[in-house]
């Protein structure tokens, strides 16, 4: 990947940030993008990447999308930035369109528009990060949190997304795939509490930022040639019928 331009949103911590990791040993330029600070991304990063750029900024903002769009082309796009909740004090509804909007609007309008680059380019790689949640509502039997029905309704229709954009990029040599993490330790759900009596992990355990940043970055890379319009369960087993 010497050379090549990938972007990797939510860079900042967990799923995002061993992507970028992982990425940058295998020499790509990054350009890392969040609402937060990258500062400690590129503290780990050290000297293992190619040339480094960072942007922050909300992915909700349509101007800002489209400077990020503005600046590639890009060779890959590692789509890991999401909200599991609206931010506190936000009016009824508005909650539910503001996890829509991050989760499912942002997604669709930053893939379309690097995929224009990369279809002139007649070569391409994105990955849009999903959840096991949108497989089938979570993997949890009970769940006090108002927002995972939300939150799981944004994934699934990230996962249709995966479909809609493959059909219209392939012919252009430009290869859309999605992951579908189980449960992993993030910050995204700092605070949680995950009784393992309501769960099924056939591995007894939570997924690691690490264990999904392999195989996103498989998707960024040509080893992903042939592999085209599916979305990949990570999930340590822990499938439902």
């Amino acid at each position: 990947m010497s050379g090549r331009e990938v972007m990797i949103t939510g860079a900042a911590s967990g799923i995002g940030q061993q992507t970028a990791l992982v990425i940058a040993g295998l020499g790509a330029n990054l350009v890392l993008v969040d609402i937060q600070p990258t500062s400690e991304t590129l503290s780990l990063l050290g000297e293992t990447a190619g040339r480094v750029v960072t942007r922050q900024g909300d992915l909700a903002d349509d101007a800002f999308v489209d400077r990020l769009v503005a600046e590639g082309p890009y060779y890959s796009l590692a789509h890991c930035a999401a909200i599991f909740r609206a931010p506190e004090g936000m009016a009824s509804g508005e909650d539910f369109d503001r996890v829509m909007r991050v989760n499912v609007r942002a997604p669709l309008q930053l893939a379309s528009g690097v995929i224009e680059g990369m279809a002139e380019r007649g070569e391409g790689y994105v990955v849009l990060v999903g959840s096991a949640a949108g497989r089938h509502g979570g993997i949890m039997t009970e769940n006090s949190e108002p927002s995972y029905a939300e939150y799981a309704a944004s994934k699934g229709g990230l996962h249709t997304l995966v479909k809609w954009l493959a059909r219209r990029a392939v012919k252009s040599n430009v290869i859309v795939n999605g992951i579908a993490p189980g449960l992993v330790v993030t910050p995204l759900n700092k605070g949680m509490y995950f009784d393992p009596a309501v769960m099924f992990m056939p591995l007894g355990r939570a997924g690691r930022p690490d264990e999904l940043a392999w195989p996103i970055a498989l998707m960024c890379t040509p080893a992903a040639s042939f592999i085209c319009g599916v979305v990949v369960d990570v999930n340590g087993g822990s499938y439902v019928a």
